[in-house]
């Protein structure tokens, strides 16, 4: 009797205990995936905002970052993957995301951002416009992620527009892929995850993209030049499923948003350090950076490039078109 009564009495603790406890939530999971590898300058960004989000939440909300297409996905499937809900959450270069959009194609418009003051306010001025092409696929736009200014990564140096006839160099957009076929390459747009084992087969034999790119994926196994264009100077965006979002409770909603301002500032403020490092570690693997490429090459490109621009001004309505690249011209005024 005295064990019966020990039990019950036990029981009714911890009932009690049961219902009077407070509810703690349940954590949050999210699966993100980024084609670009995992030492990149935005695989390294993910880390940081997976990291402070868990911090910022207490551990309620866990990010598991997937490189390199790990989980499948190249950067043009993460649009459809985040709409449906197959992934909650993804980070992309959005350059790709053209076709569901040209606003998309404005922030590596040919020589329109070329350095991370240029590149940050243009995307802050064309937020709005990024807000509402997510929001029509169901979709949030919660932070933009720095890559670094974009070059030309080849076999030999290259001086002229005429030393790019018929070089078959890979692209990662429309805007690329016209700008350098107008100067007559045989560009290729080509998802990231094929670059490299099209250079080992000698598909292409040159790569547009960043020093940062390059050297997280070892092009200089096969290519020893870097030539700084300053192409433009792209990112990748973190977008999340809108339902994913507004279905968590409003505190945590405010963390991911405060989280992700806070990583984005910090992720734009050491960028910098970040492209004059890169320098030396041109050096050390082996490939010669070009820091002088001739002011006429740059012409060629520049003219090569504006038919890129125009057919996005076609695309986007002219007056929409104007209308953006003035608010960027405006808020560029108070940050030079």
């Amino acid at each position: 009797m005295k064990l019966n009564r020990i039990i019950s009495t036990t029981f009714a603790a911890v009932t009690a205990l049961a219902f009077t406890a407070p509810v703690i939530a349940a954590d949050i999971a999210w699966d993100m995936p980024n084609e670009y590898g995992e030492k990149s300058v935005t695989g390294e960004s993910d880390k940081v905002f997976a990291e402070r989000l868990k911090k910022n939440s207490n551990g309620r909300i866990v990010i598991t970052n997937h490189f390199g297409g790990s989980l499948g996905y190249k950067s043009k499937d993460h649009w459809s993957a985040v709409e449906d809900g197959a992934v909650p959450i993804a980070s992309t270069y959005t350059g790709v995301f053209a076709g569901f959009d040209p606003i998309f194609l404005l922030n590596n418009m040919p020589f329109m951002a070329t350095n991370p003051v240029q590149s940050r306010t243009l995307l802050d001025a064309a937020k709005p416009w990024y807000q509402k092409a997510f929001a029509k696929s169901n979709q949030m736009l919660l932070l933009t992620e720095p890559w670094t200014p974009v070059g030309i990564w080849s076999k030999k140096r290259i001086n002229s527009g005429a030393e790019m006839k018929d070089l078959k160099i890979r692209t990662y957009d429309k805007n690329g892929t016209i700008t350098l076929k107008n100067i007559g390459a045989a560009a290729i747009q080509m998802s990231w995850a094929d670059v490299v084992p099209a250079l080992s087969t000698n598909t292409i034999e040159a790569v547009l993209t960043s020093a940062e790119g390059g050297l997280s994926a070892k092009f200089y196994d096969y290519l020893n030049h870097f030539h700084y264009v300053n192409f433009t100077m792209g990112s990748n965006m973190v977008h999340i499923n809108k339902k994913t979002f507004e279905d968590m409770p409003a505190d945590l909603q405010k963390v991911v948003l405060d989280t992700a301002k806070e990583v984005e500032d910090e992720l734009w403020s050491r960028i910098q350090a970040r492209m004059d490092g890169n320098v030396q570690r041109l050096i050390d693997n082996g490939v010669k950076p070009i820091n002088d490429v001739p002011a006429a090459f740059i012409d060629e490109l520049k003219v090569a490039g504006k038919a890129a621009i125009d057919e996005w001004r076609q695309k986007l309505g002219a007056a929409e078109a104007d209308k953006v690249v003035g608010a960027y011209q405006d808020l560029l005024k108070t940050r030079q």
